[in-house]
């Protein structure tokens, strides 16, 4: 057979030949059987011919008892799954039965072999990963099992040995259809026990790869991740539409490494830019790739699997890479896939204990989010043409960018110092001497605020961008006299600065805000300026950290 042509086996005549005659004969009749999907016979029905686009009725009579007797009498016995077959082909027939256990309904699903269909993955099969498909049913993911069975077995001459559940890859009887080629195949009695011939086929049969269909239990996940960590090879389907929904499914989320939460120190967390729980991949990956299987002609490929989950993750989406099957038999790249920034990084970095890069976040040195940095960076001063990039160490970044909004400035927040064209921290941070503040000392300027307060904040941004004036607004300008014309000192007009700020955030989005620790005396002016704009206020917290919170009352205080 040529490389990228498609031939189909289907053993139609031998699934006609159990159909009773006045079925059949129509049947027989009709054109584009090439398309029939299944052959519906219930009890006080007419019966059916269904097509891919279309069903019509094989004749007016309804079925009889006598008629589905006639089928069940030429299928193999129905098993625990009320599935049978008919030996050496790919037909599928289930049963429908009452309380009595009676068969009252028949679906004759039509099986067929289709060799050529992996052309689009060619290129995958053959190295040495594991490839866990997806797709909704009957999008053909058995059918590609079942060639990836038969190219490796025969093509490859690899020791291939199929865990056939419902015998819907290798087909009902004793004997295997000839579609898998040299593949072995071990039938499994009960499809409670599939977990339990998977180990069985590694332990006993030696297989340099093993082909499951629909893994969907946790055992069965677990049985699949003991083959993967013994070197074999695994070829699986598994229920779900897409690696995203996969990741959701708390039983299967193990084949793709599963997710934990993990707490992270301040400092990492201040680092990453996050909060202090994250979630994060708990282990290796079982896949190596996973291909989900948009039509017959048309699938997206993930490969690197750990690296593709720890973007998801992090909130970034995937973006496979797609193909399509050309009209010679090959493919086409119609979308190309895109890597995290930290790629290079990962092929070139850490190794787990089974000899691929861990992937793991804690070994990227920046997040999918941002661009890489530059290497040099040419760091800028104020008045330059270009944005300057501000790196918040214990600093609060929402603060900062409000700020830099509301003073309209030519400034942003990145997540890391390496980016930075200055470092903001506490005063308190930078006494301490923190060794990451240390080892850029020399490179980066570094400049801190004695608190994490919007009215700080604002105060540096107007000393470092040399703004002169107040461009907080009319509203701000008032807080230096709030309360019947009093003067203020230089710290109770930065704490009247920052309720203003917090009021007017409170207004803009109805959520409530917390401020920092202040004294009885201008906690007082605070709750009073709150109630000026028919505010709701309230102190949290012991001294010498006792603090207002603003809020509607709708919305409540912070605790």
């Amino acid at each position: 057979m040529a490389i990228g042509e498609i031939r189909i086996t289907d053993n139609l005549d031998e699934l006609l030949a159990i159909l009773p005659p006045d079925i059949a004969g129509p049947l027989k009749k009709m054109s584009g059987l090439l398309e029939l999907i299944e052959v519906v016979l219930d009890l006080g029905r007419r019966p059916e011919a269904r097509f891919e686009s279309h069903f019509t009725y094989l004749k007016e009579e309804f079925v009889t008892t006598d008629e589905i007797k006639f089928v069940v009498d030429r299928v193999c016995k129905f098993g625990g799954d009320n599935r049978a077959g008919i030996p050496r082909t790919l037909h599928r027939i289930s049963a429908i039965k009452n309380r009595t256990n009676d068969i009252i309904g028949l679906t004759l699903r039509v099986g067929r072999a289709v060799y050529g269909t992996i052309s689009l993955i060619s290129d995958l099969v053959n190295t040495d990963r594991s490839i866990l498909l997806m797709g909704r049913p009957g999008v053909g993911k058995t059918t590609m099992l079942r060639e990836m069975a038969r190219v490796l077995a025969d093509d490859f001459q690899k020791r291939v040995v199929i865990v056939d559940t419902s015998n819907e890859i290798a087909g009902d009887g004793d004997i295997p259809h000839p579609g898998i080629g040299l593949a072995r195949r071990m039938q499994v009695p009960h499809h409670d026990l599939q977990h339990e011939v998977m180990i069985e086929a590694v332990q006993n049969h030696m297989p340099e790869v093993i082909v499951v269909d629909e893994i969907g239990t946790e055992q069965e996940a677990y049985a699949a991740r003991t083959i993967a960590e013994r070197g074999v090879q695994l070829i699986a389907t598994a229920h779900g539409n897409s690696l995203t929904n996969l990741l959701l499914n708390p039983t299967l989320s193990d084949l793709v490494g599963g997710i934990q939460a993990v707490t992270l120190s301040d400092e990492e967390a201040r680092r990453r830019g996050t909060q202090k729980t994250v979630l994060e991949r708990k282990a290796p990956p079982t896949f190596d790739v996973v291909i989900e299987i948009h039509e017959k002609d048309r699938l997206a490929i993930h490969e690197n699997v750990d690296t593709v989950v720890d973007q998801i993750l992090r909130g970034v989406n995937p973006q496979p890479e797609i193909r399509e099957r050309d009209e010679k038999g090959g493919f086409k790249v119609v979308q190309a896939r895109s890597l995290p920034p930290s790629k290079a990084v990962f092929q070139n970095g850490m190794k787990n204990n089974r000899g691929k890069a861990s992937g793991r976040p804690d070994d990227y040195p920046f997040s999918h989010e941002d661009p890489p940095p530059v290497p040099h960076l040419k760091r800028l001063v104020p008045g330059a043409s270009r944005t300057i990039r501000i790196f918040p160490y214990a600093v609060s970044r929402n603060r900062i960018e409000k700020a830099v909004e509301l003073m309209k400035l030519k400034a942003v927040v990145v997540r890391h110092m390496d980016e930075a064209d200055v470092i903001l921290t506490l005063k308190s941070q930078e006494h301490k001497g923190t060794k990451k503040i240390r080892e850029l000392a020399g490179t980066v300027p570094i400049h801190s605020i004695r608190s994490n307060t919007v009215a700080q904040i604002q105060s540096f941004l107007k000393s470092y961008f040399q703004v002169h004036g107040n461009h907080c607004g009319r509203e701000e300008e008032e807080a230096a006299d709030p309360c019947n014309g009093r003067q203020f000192s230089q710290r109770e007009k930065q704490a009247m600065e920052e309720t203003e700020i917090a009021i007017k955030e409170v207004l803009r989005s109805s959520r409530p805000v917390e401020m920092a620790p202040q004294n009885s005396y201008i906690r007082r002016l605070q709750h009073q300026l709150a109630d000026k704009y028919s505010l709701m206020s309230s102190s949290l917290g012991q001294e010498p950290f006792r603090r207002v919170s603003i809020f509607t009352t709708k919305s409540g205080p912070i605790h």
